[in-house]
């Protein structure tokens, strides 16, 4: 659960920044997305191995 500190002098808006940026860094979107429906691990490996496939292909790592 994120908590967020809200100062007197602060907006509502900038309280609400402040929470949308956590929840973005914290991940709990994808995580949420990536929950919705189950993917096998076979799966989830072969599409990290695409992926890190495309990058080398892309950018040379």
């Amino acid at each position: 659960m994120l908590i967020i500190e809200v100062k007197e002098t602060e907006s509502i808006d900038r309280a609400l920044k402040n929470y949308k940026r956590k929840v973005d860094r914290a991940g709990i979107i994808k995580e949420l997305r990536a929950r919705k429906h189950f993917t096998k691990p076979s799966v989830k490996k072969r599409h990290l191995f695409l992926k890190a496939e495309y990058r080398q292909r892309t950018y040379g790592f």
